[in-house]
């Protein structure tokens, strides 16, 4: 895995998700066509769900760069469908055969990264919540890509393979801390929070000033609480003082109505 690299470099970005995105495409080209509807952890969905929910919003990130007007109407859709819509598109594109899906993602993935290079990074474009900048849009497709790309993963217990992407996948996840309170309709309190994560390579990655309250803990299992891809309870992710604390609790590193979470895996803890 390629040291760490992130910000507003663009083509570097491009580069590190497309190594996320030839992880996950590993997995899914290998897969018979009846296993795409084996059941991942994200409830009621399947496989197949995971790769349609990727590709709708691949294009929807598109729409966001070409056609602020025409993103409207997908805000829009998002405002009345509320929680319902992410479960309302995978139920829409149920008809859809494994290689339907496959060309789809790959060709709205293509399409996407098409437009956001021929932008500066800084740009601002909008999305399910705040504008983003270009750079911050795409980090964003990095970070569903690995969560998404993780509960495929669970669900057929193989494990998730490492790409460098990982660091921006990080990085999103410490910057995101406002998201977190404001999806659960929160105050967030005026305490600064440093998180140092070890990188599987060894590495520390710290992100934020020294503060008294810290993260800290595995950079690996803290991108699986923030993308709410695991339990808190099995992790062994230390939080020290109560703003800390807080943060991990409601950790919710994507844009939208607040997730659900997941349950402990150990159904005693």
């Amino acid at each position: 895995m390629a040291g760490p690299v992130s910000g507003p470099d663009l083509d570097q970005l491009a580069a590190h998700l497309v190594d996320e995105t030839d992880a996950l495409l590993g997995v899914l080209v290998a897969l018979p066509a009846d296993r795409w509807s084996t059941p991942t952890p994200s409830a009621g969905w399947s496989i197949a769900d995971q790769v349609s929910h990727l590709a709708y919003f691949d294009g929807a990130a598109t729409t966001s760069v070409l056609d602020r007007a025409a993103f409207g109407d997908l805000q829009l859709e998002a405002v009345e469908k509320g929680p319902a819509l992410c479960d309302e598109v995978a139920a829409r594109y149920r008809d859809l055969t494994a290689d339907e899906l496959l060309a789809w993602w790959r060709a709205a993935r293509a399409a996407m990264l098409n437009a956001m290079l021929a932008e500066v990074p800084s740009r601002r474009v909008p999305w399910y919540g705040p504008d983003l900048s270009v750079a911050s849009s795409l980090t964003g497709r990095i970070m569903e890509t690995w969560a998404h790309g993780q509960d495929v993963d669970d669900a057929l217990g193989v494990p998730h393979r490492e790409t460098a992407a990982l660091y921006d996948v990080a990085r999103l996840c410490a910057r995101t801390r406002a998201n977190s309170y404001a999806a659960h309709g929160m105050t967030m309190p005026p305490v600064d929070v440093v998180v140092e994560l070890a990188a599987p390579d060894g590495a520390t990655w710290t992100f934020g000033e020294d503060a008294a309250e810290r993260i800290a803990g595995s950079a690996v299992e803290f991108c699986l609480v923030a993308t709410q891809r695991r339990h808190l309870a099995d992790t062994s992710i230390v939080a020290s003082g109560p703003a800390a604390s807080q943060w991990l609790a409601i950790a919710q590193a994507f844009a939208g109505p607040p997730g659900p979470g997941r349950a402990p895996l150990d159904a005693t803890t």
